[in-house]
């Protein structure tokens, strides 16, 4: 599995803003930027995630995934702006 494959599947569970994945193959780290964020707290945008993924996390496929960052695209902007 490479992080462009993880940035893929993320894409497709949820359209995003800004996606970057990194990783080594076994542990990867995500920061994703989506406007389906909007009104969740931080344990709910994980939540979207996770269950979108479920099947690669379950079957042992996606072994590690640690999201670094779940904003909104507001959130982004003033992350960028600071």
């Amino acid at each position: 599995m490479t992080p462009e494959y993880v940035q893929n599947l993320i894409g497709q569970v949820l359209p995003c803003d800004h996606l970057e994945v990194e990783g080594d193959g076994h542990h990867f780290y995500a920061t994703i930027v989506s406007a389906q964020f909007e009104g969740l707290r931080l344990l709910a945008r994980h939540r979207l995630i996770n269950d979108g993924l479920k099947s690669y996390l379950d079957s042992g496929e996606l072994h590690a995934l640690s999201m670094r960052a779940t904003l909104t695209p507001a959130e982004w902007a003033a992350r960028q702006a600071a």
